[in-house]
């Protein structure tokens, strides 16, 4: 994790300069106005990377040194089993289609449209979340 966190962070202190020269350019160029679409959207930019960055820095401090973080590591270090990952589901679809029609919400004004879309995607990331939580579980008590 050594290597994500200092990548997000170097993009993120970049962003910042250019947020930083974005917004005096524009400024000395428009005679005194700053255009703020661009300025704000890198540095929201920024803050997203630093987020990242800062993220990736809290669990390596908290985790020890991967294989690809050591300079002594080898390739077989790295080898055994990595995670559980599902084979196929449908609940990435059914996201995708609820954050569409959400956005047609949104883009037309609908406010119907927004509220069903809203609620489709809260239902669609619970069935993600809890899609191998579901079925009966049988206790010791029974």
């Amino acid at each position: 994790m050594k290597t994500e966190w200092r990548i997000f962070l170097i993009i993120a202190a970049f962003l910042l300069f250019a947020t930083a020269l974005y917004g005096g350019w524009t400024y000395a160029e428009s005679g005194g106005r700053v255009e703020w679409i661009g300025t704000v959207a890198l540095l929201l930019s920024f803050l997203l990377c630093s987020m990242c960055g800062g993220f990736f820095w809290f669990v390596s401090r908290r985790i020890d040194l991967r294989p690809e973080d050591r300079p002594d590591g080898e390739i077989a270090d790295g080898a055994g089993e990595i995670g559980f990952f599902s084979p196929g589901s449908y609940w990435p679809f059914g996201l995708a289609l609820a954050a569409a029609i959400a956005g047609l919400g949104l883009v037309f004004w609908q406010l119907w449209l927004l509220v069903l879309g809203m609620v489709a995607v809260v239902s669609a990331t619970c069935g993600l979340l809890f899609e191998y939580y579901s079925g009966t579980r049988r206790t010791a008590e029974h």
